[in-house]
C-alpha cells in the first residue's frame, strides 16, 4: 500500500517507450523552435481533440497571456474568482482589470446571468474557467459576447478531451486554452495549448510565442519566448497514446467514489448525469454542515492518514492581497463563490490508484461520519 495519496498524478508510460524519442532528438540535433515532435504533436492533438488549429506552448500561464494579446484585448475582462490564481494573473501581467462574476454553486462555474450585470463601456472580453472539467453555459455566454461585442477566451486548463453534444468544448469562444502541468489528465511535464480556429489566427499566435519573429529577421509583434521544446512534445506524443486507457480508469475510479460515499450525510458531489463527455479530471466534494467534522478538519483526518486531498480552489481569487481592493472583490458580491471556497475538497483522482486506496480514502470519510450518533440520510447531490 502506497505511504501517500496524492490528489492527482501522471499516467506514466515505460521508460523504455521514452528512450526512441530521445534518440531521435539527439540524432536530429533539434531541441526546440518548432522541431518535428512539436509539429506532430500539434497535428496529433488537433485530430484527437477535434479542433481545427493547436498552438502548443511552454505552460498553460504563458498560453493565457498570449492568448490575451493575440485577441488584443484592452480594459476590463469580467472572469471568475473561482478558479487557480494564473487566470487573473494573466489579466494583471497585460494591464487589465479583472472583473469578478459569482459561480454557479452547482456547476462551480462563471454565472452568464452574473456577467451581463457587470458589463461596462470598458468591457472588452470574458474570461470564463470550465472549472473541473465541468463546461461552463456556453451558449448563453456567447449570446452575451455577441450583444455586447465581446471577445471569450476559456480557461480550458482542465476540460481536455470534454466533448458536449457530440463536439469539442474548445471549439467554443474565441480562444481556449489548455494546461498539460505535470498534475493534468494530459500532460507534458510543463505545457500549454491554445485552441483557435482559423489559420491567420495560428500565425500570429505562433508569432507571439516566438519574440514575435516572421522571419529569420524580421520581428512584428512584442512576442514573448513560450516555445514548446522538443523533449516535452516527445513525451506528450507517448502520453497520448495511453490517454484513452487513462481516461477510462479516471471514469471507473469517480464511479467507485460515488457509490463508496453513497448515504454518507454532509458529503455531497457533482453529478454529471451524461450531460456531457466528461474527462473526470477531479473529484470534488462539498463538506456540508450535516457532516461531523468541518472541511479543514477532514482535512487534516485525510492528511493525517497519509491521504492528501486539495482545498482547490481556496482561498478564491478576490481575497488576495491584489485583487481584495476591487469592487467586484469583495465578499458580498461573490456569495455562491465564498460558500463553495469554504466547503470544497478534491480527494484523490488517477489512473494509477488502487482499489484499495481509494477505499482507504472512504473509510476515512466513512468512519468519521459513524462517529455521529444519529444514523444517516441518503446524500444531497450538487447536479
Amino acid at each position: 500500500m502506497a505511504d501517500n495519496i496524492f490528489v492527482t498524478s501522471p499516467l506514466l508510460p515505460p521508460l523504455e517507450e521514452f528512450i526512441p524519442y530521445m534518440e531521435q532528438i539527439w540524432q536530429n540535433r533539434i531541441l526546440t523552435n518548432g522541431g518535428a515532435f512539436h509539429q506532430q504533436l500539434e497535428d496529433e492533438l488537433a485530430n484527437y481533440l477535434g479542433v481545427k488549429h493547436v498552438c502548443l506552448f511552454s505552460n498553460g500561464t504563458l498560453a493565457l497571456l498570449t492568448a490575451l494579446q493575440a485577441l488584443r484585448v484592452t480594459g476590463e475582462v469580467i472572469t471568475t474568482p473561482y478558479s487557480f490564481v494564473a487566470t487573473s494573473h494573466t489579466l494583471l501581467w497585460n494591464g487589465l482589470t479583472p472583473v469578478f462574476a459569482d459561480i454557479d454553486p452547482q456547476t462551480f462555474n462563471i454565472s452568464p446571468e452574473r456577467i451581463e450585470e457587470l458589463i461596462t463601456p470598458q468591457t472588452t472580453a470574458i474570461m470564463p474557467v470550465h472549472c473541473y472539467g465541468i463546461p461552463c453555459e456556453v451558449e448563453k455566454i456567447q449570446q452575451i459576447a455577441d450583444i455586447y461585442g465581446l471577445k471569450v477566451i476559456y480557461d480550458a486548463a482542465h476540460a481536455f478531451g470534454v466533448r458536449q453534444n457530440g463536439t469539442s468544448i474548445l471549439n467554443h469562444g474565441d480562444l481556449s486554452v489548455l494546461s498539460f502541468h505535470a498534475t493534468k489528465v494530459f500532460n507534458t511535464f510543463e505545457g500549454g495549448a491554445i485552441i483557435c480556429h482559423d489559420a491567420r489566427t495560428k500565425q500570429r499566435i505562433d508569432y507571439l510565442k516566438n519574440f514575435g519573429f516572421a522571419g529569420e529577421t524580421r520581428v512584428v509583434a512584442p512576442g514573448i519566448n513560450a516555445k514548446m521544446n522538443e523533449m516535452e512534445a516527445a513525451f506528450g506524443l507517448l502520453q497520448l497514446k495511453y490517454i484513452d486507457g487513462a481516461l477510462a480508469a479516471r471514469k471507473a475510479i469517480y464511479q467507485r467514489y460515488c457509490e463508496g460515499l453513497q448515504g454518507v450525510e454532509g458529503i455531497s458531489w457533482f453529478d454529471a448525469a451524461d450531460r456531457f463527455e466528461w474527462n473526470h479530471a477531479y473529484y470534488p466534494v462539498l463538506v456540508e454542515g450535516e457532516y461531523p467534522l468541518a472541511r479543514d478538519a477532514l482535512y487534516e483526518a485525510l492528511k493525517a492518514e497519509g491521504i492528501y486531498s486539495r482545498r482547490y480552489f481556496y482561498p478564491l481569487i478576490s481575497s488576495f492581497a491584489m485583487y481584495r481592493h476591487l469592487p467586484t472583490a469583495a465578499e458580498e458580491h461573490l456569495p455562491a463563490a465564498n460558500v463553495i471556497a469554504e466547503k470544497i475538497l478534491c480527494l484523490p483522482i488517477y489512473p494509477d490508484l488502487t482499489e484499495a486506496d481509494q477505499q482507504r480514502v472512504i473509510d476515512v470519510i466513512r468512519q468519521h461520519a459513524l462517529n455521529r450518533a444519529k444514523p444517516a440520510s441518503p446524500v444531497q447531490h450538487v447536479a
